[in-house]
């Protein structure tokens, strides 16, 4: 439950990581614009086949005096370059004062020749001379329009000689970065055609437009004649930077170049050129026009679904979901391959949907989910496989020899927890004739010598085992239990349970000789030793566990450590070891003599037991 509910950390990370998404904070938005930035910044440049830039820059300063000019002086501009028969003359360019100068109505006269001037959306709730422009509606697209409080359009004389008048502001990003302009704007009830829709607008002869909308937004804004654009819910286009544009000064004698092509005229003289910050670094004003109209011309606009947030946050929770799988039960190796893959495969999907089919795909919250998910899963993992390795050095530090310890800390997959069926080999070894030792140490009233006795002899035996490969089991009093081929694999399990027995008996010899000397009883052991088929792994409960072993076969190894009290050597003592004869078909390098066919408790059967051979 404690390990169910540690990784259940990682699916609450995961749902609030959806959670917010699905807000779409300020942060989120941020991050978002930034990424597409990156995208619209890195387009292929081409040149404009369709577009011209006017500049009036200090070269046209110098030749008609400071700005603003007087207009007879603009009038003759848009003279010269009807004359050179050019398209559409675009003036992003606000006219909403009288020409100090008295020559409005030469300037009216020229308007007509297919010009289009600006008016601007105001933050100040007032209205100055706005041309609204008359509009069929397929739905109710007003809820949906970006709203201005107020509007600025040129001198009503002006505004009625002009062959159009188009909006030349942007709705502002979080940023300020300019990245999308709506095509139709709104105040009040009235709607506001951006520049580059008047234009078209008058190129098509067309004395409205259209807007289509549904639901959940706008759909579409066409104008007849001219292929749909479809826009967001707002009736916003991403515009491409990516153009560049034949500049011409205005200070120029010869437009002859411009015939048939759509001009757009803007300021680039110092200290009267307005700048706005775009995805490819800061433009001049009048480029607003110039990209907005070139992204409708084209016909190859950016689109971005507005289901897009939602398949992105789906995408983000598969991906979170398989992350949290993959920590949990992959190695280490493939969890960084994949991890590293799945970055690599969202930044490819993104540009390869923005390379071919112009389309915005958000992967910055796929990335982010990706790695705060990828760090807290890893994170659960490192701190549960810590936990695991400090269970088991605890767990086994003092049964198991350091070396085997150590292998299992680096290789915990190498021990299964829980129960396991296996075959192994069993030893249960302890003191024969314990009472005259204890007796001893009684009547000289010496308990602590009895405890420092007994330790000493358990100590010397286990360093045994543990040498050997064995795991102990338990102490029970003076008796020792030990198995061997778990929690590590040990083939030669029968071998190595046998060898461990025969040396306990020399080691047994050496303390015989000790106690001899400091004038103590005499000591001897007695050993068991079976192999079979069994049940190995944690048992306990919830507060307490223990490694251990369960079946007949660890019951037949106790048997025969007591029934080695029954039989004795040529010297009267009893012999130091026995084993069954399922024990003794394993051993290779070990002789064996047969003893003896006992019947003992909970076996129908009799037991063949064996001694070895050994000097």
């Amino acid at each position: 439950m404690k390990y169910f509910t540690h990784w259940m950390t990682a699916f609450i990370t995961l749902f609030i990581m959806t959670y917010i998404g699905l807000q779409d904070p300020w942060v989120k938005e941020v991050l978002r614009l930034k990424s597409f930035d990156i995208l619209l910044a890195n387009e292929d440049k081409s040149p404009s086949q369709d577009i011209t830039i006017i500049t009036i820059d200090e070269a046209a300063i110098e030749k008609y005096g400071q700005w603003p000019w007087p207009r007879d002086k603009i009038a003759d501009l848009i003279i010269n370059l009807r004359q050179a028969e050019t398209g559409i003359i675009v003036m992003p360019i606000l006219f909403s004062e009288e020409d100090r100068f008295g020559h409005d109505t030469e300037f009216c006269t020229t308007l007509m020749f297919g010009t289009v001037i600006a008016q601007t959306g105001t933050v100040q709730n007032r209205k100055s001379n706005p041309v609204p422009r008359g509009v069929a509606k397929i739905g109710d697209p007003l809820d949906f329009l970006y709203e201005w409080p107020g509007m600025v359009g040129p001198l009503p004389e002006l505004a009625g000689c002009a062959a159009g008048v188009g909006v030349i502001n942007t709705a502002p990003e979080i940023d300020g970065v300019v990245r999308r302009v709506p095509l139709i704007m709104k105040i009040g009830d009235d709607t506001y055609p951006a520049m580059a829709v008047e234009v078209i607008r008058v190129a098509t002869g067309n004395p409205s437009y259209q807007v289509k909308s549904g639901p959940t937004g706008i759909q579409a804004v066409r104008v007849p004649g001219f292929p749909v654009i479809k826009t967001d819910a707002n009736a916003r286009i991403w515009l491409t930077w990516n153009k560049e544009y034949d500049i011409v000064s205005a200070s120029s004698d010869d437009f002859s170049s411009l015939t048939g092509k759509t001009v757009v005229v803007g300021i680039t003289a110092e200290g009267l050129a307005s700048i706005i910050a775009t995805p490819i670094g800061e433009q001049y004003d009048y480029m607003l026009s110039a990209s907005t109209l070139d992204t409708v011309l084209s016909g190859k606009s950016i689109q971005r679904h507005d289901l897009s947030p939602l398949g992105e946050t789906l995408a983000a929770i598969l991906i979170g979901f398989s992350v949290i799988v993959l920590v949990r039960f992959a190695p280490y190796w493939l969890i960084a391959i994949s991890v590293l893959s799945l970055y690599g495969a969202s930044i490819y999907a993104s540009y390869w949907f923005f390379s071919n089919k112009l389309f915005l795909v958000d992967v910055t919250w796929i990335i982010i989910t990706l790695t705060i998910i990828s760090m807290h899963s890893i994170f659960n993992r490192f701190i549960l496989e810590f936990k695991l390795k400090q269970q088991i050095r605890k767990q086994f530090e003092k049964y198991l020899d350091p070396r085997q310890v150590a292998i299992l800390v680096k290789n915990p997959d190498k021990l299964k927890l829980g129960g396991d069926r296996k075959e192994m080999s069993f030893l249960f070894m302890d003191i024969v004739g314990f009472t005259p030792i204890s007796e001893y140490y009684k009547n000289n009233d010496d308990p602590e010598g009895l405890v420092n006795v007994i330790n000493d002899y358990l100590n010397r035996m286990s360093k045994i085992v543990l040498k050997n490969g064995g795991t102990i089991d338990k102490y029970m009093g003076d008796c020792i239990m030990a198995f061997w081929n778990a929690p590590l694999d040990c083939p030669n399990h029968a071998e190595m349970a046998v060898k461990t027995a025969i040396e306990c008996a020399k080691e047994t010899e050496n303390i015989k000789k000790e106690f001899k000397e400091k004038g103590l009883p005499d000591i001897n052991i007695g050993s068991g030793v079976n192999t079979g088929t069994c049940i190995v792994g944690n048992m306990g409960s919830e507060n307490r566990l223990d490694y251990s072993v369960i079946g007949d076969s660890v019951n037949l190894a106790a048997r025969l450590e007591a029934a080695t009290r029954n039989y004795k050597d040529e010297n009267g003592k009893v012999p130091a070891l026995i084993y069954s004869s399922y024990t003794q078909e394993q051993l290779k390098d070990i002789k064996s003599v047969e003893i003896d066919k006992i019947k003992v408790k909970g076996k129908e059967e009799l037991i063949t037991i064996y001694k070895p051979i050994y000097n």
